[in-house]
């Protein structure tokens, strides 16, 4: 009787065993397939925005979806069925790369979007005078840069870019846009309803490279194998003023991209297109 009840007691142990490992992969799939959280759903918690890249040309995945991310008012690509490039670059403080690429944007006709942070403004307010007079936007980088996934209370969250839209008002005598982009790419859901209830826009980005540390700068090979292997329709593509890589290629890069039949557009033509 005892070897009949240790053989029933292993049986039922391999059965749970089986019966888990069973439910295991059917999670492991579940989430392959975005039913969890996969990229489907917008993260609740502290998230850093990242990306999966397919075959060359083609759109890359996000950690949320397009559509969930309208809910709101953030983008990180635009409509895959057009060629158009939608140029950004996220500005920290000035190393004079900056002239550089506004020479080679106003060669090109195109206008950018700079999201600029307090040091930038503090710093260089001649050059962002001189983005708002050839046309580009300046949008909202936070005052400090920074973890913004970290800040749980809307007045806390709001001083941040108030502040940066104060001075920059001040020094352009403008109204600034309400175009915000999450230091670093942190974020999190709340983050993101935050910003809506403050009348903002985020953006994220659908193409970016190792450019930001002026200590490590890629080669212009390097920097053209992603800037145009990577490239695709509907892209928002995030640059680094800092980059001494990005102020030397930026006009053959521009080149470039317009010779494989990509053109320019800006954030508020993204906005509107993916409201008609």
């Amino acid at each position: 009787m005892k070897k009949w009840k240790r053989i029933l007691a292993v049986a039922v142990m391999l059965a749970l065993v089986f019966c888990a490992g069973r439910g295991s992969a059917v999670l492991v799939k579940s989430w392959q397939n975005g039913g969890l959280l996969g990229v489907n759903a917008v993260a609740s918690t502290t998230e850093n925005w990242g990306l999966g890249f397919g075959e060359s040309g083609t759109q890359p995945t996000g950690n949320a979806t397009p559509e969930e991310l309208r809910k709101y008012n953030t983008y990180f690509i635009g409509n895959g069925d057009d060629k158009v490039i939608y140029l950004t670059f996220d500005c920290g403080y000035e190393n004079g790369n900056t002239e550089k690429i506004l020479e080679a944007l106003k060669k090109h006709d195109v206008k950018a979007t700079f999201f600029v942070v307090g040091h930038f403004l503090e710093t260089s307010p001649d050059l962002v005078r001189k983005m708002v007079e050839e046309g580009h936007t300046v949008g909202n980088h936070t005052y400090h840069h920074p973890d913004m996934s970290e800040i749980a209370d809307v007045s806390s969250f709001q001083k941040e870019v108030e502040d940066v839209k104060l001075l920059y008002e001040e020094i352009t005598d403008k109204e600034m846009v309400k175009f915000y982009r999450p230091p670093q790419g942190k974020y999190s859901e709340s983050n993101l309803k935050m910003a809506k209830e403050l009348g903002y826009y985020t953006f994220f980005w659908s193409l970016a490279y190792v450019d930001w540390d002026p200590d490590n700068q890629p080669t212009k090979e390097e920097a053209f194998e992603k800037l145009t292997g990577r490239i695709h329709p509907g892209a928002i593509v995030l640059l680094h003023n800092t980059s001494k890589t990005n102020g030397e290629i930026l006009d053959e890069l521009l080149t470039k991209w317009e010779e494989m039949g990509y053109h320019f557009g800006t954030l508020d033509e993204l906005i509107a297109g993916s409201n008609s």
